[in-house]
């Protein structure tokens, strides 16, 4: 059975998934958020609640027990709404300066684009980003040859991730339906549990989120070395639920022909 008898659409995570090896910029940006605050944070934090909505991401930050106390040795008192709206404008600028930085196309994601179109499957995206940080990447990533049909950022749904509202939002525009004939892929946990919420085929990509190197840093390991994380990485997304875990968007297409098969 061929990839289109079994799937029509397709809705793309954006950063540690189509770009962006490893999610390196919104770690970046949330990292000097916290810092211009007085506040450090370490990669390992940052990431946790990677995929959410930017706000929700800031939100949940500002929750750690971790992340309280050094808020009330440095400020005298508990992060408050106030606290949040402060970090969130000081990220923009910071999410639009470190995602162009970072927005160069993941190996093998255009070739998987356009086989997914050659098949007659159509595309989206959807991202824990505004519109207004995503605004540097989609024409970074339109002069490289992705550009998805159908875009959904944070803050254009009543909800973001884990609800499943951003792809109830494509498919109803896209009018496609049932969810049973979408794939959502992401690398991120959120994204993962987004894609089971909505009842499509979700497919995690283990060279995101969850490993949390670039692909230089990847590529120095030995080949022991990096099996091993990638390993690691996809049993992440597994455990979160994925139907299937992949190394990378370059690994997508027999991945979905193998699931058409069955």
């Amino acid at each position: 059975m061929s990839v289109k008898n079994r799937f029509d659409l397709v809705i793309f995570d954006w950063a540690g998934t189509m770009v962006d090896f490893g999610c390196e910029a919104p770690v970046k940006a949330l990292i000097e958020a916290f810092a211009a605050e007085g506040v450090a944070i370490d990669a390992e934090i940052a990431r946790r609640d990677m995929g959410k909505a930017k706000h929700d991401h800031v939100r949940s930050l500002l929750s750690y027990d971790s992340v309280i106390a050094s808020w009330r040795d440095r400020h005298g008192h508990s992060p408050d709404g106030r606290d949040h709206e402060r970090i969130m404008a000081r990220l923009g600028p910071l999410m639009r300066k470190y995602a162009a930085e970072a927005s160069s196309l993941i190996p093998g994601a255009r070739q998987t684009f356009e086989a997914l179109r050659a098949a007659g499957v159509r595309v989206a995206s959807s991202t824990g980003y505004t519109r207004e940080m995503m605004e540097p990447v989609l024409a970074r990533a339109a002069e490289q040859g992705y550009a998805p049909e159908h875009v959904v950022c944070s803050g254009e749904t009543p909800e973001g991730r884990p609800s499943p509202l951003m792809i109830y939002k494509a498919c109803a525009e896209l009018g496609v339906w049932p969810l049973a004939r979408v794939v959502k892929v992401d690398d991120a946990e959120a994204g993962i549990a987004e894609g089971k919420s909505a009842g499509a085929f979700t497919v995690g990509v283990a060279s995101g989120n969850s490993l949390g190197m670039s692909l230089q840093e990847l590529r120095a390991l030995s080949a022991a070395e990096r099996a091993s994380a990638l390993a690691r990485a996809r049993q992440v997304l597994l455990d979160a639920g994925a139907d299937v875990a992949i190394d990378s968007v370059a690994d997508l297409m027999p991945a979905l022909q193998r699931a058409a098969a069955v």
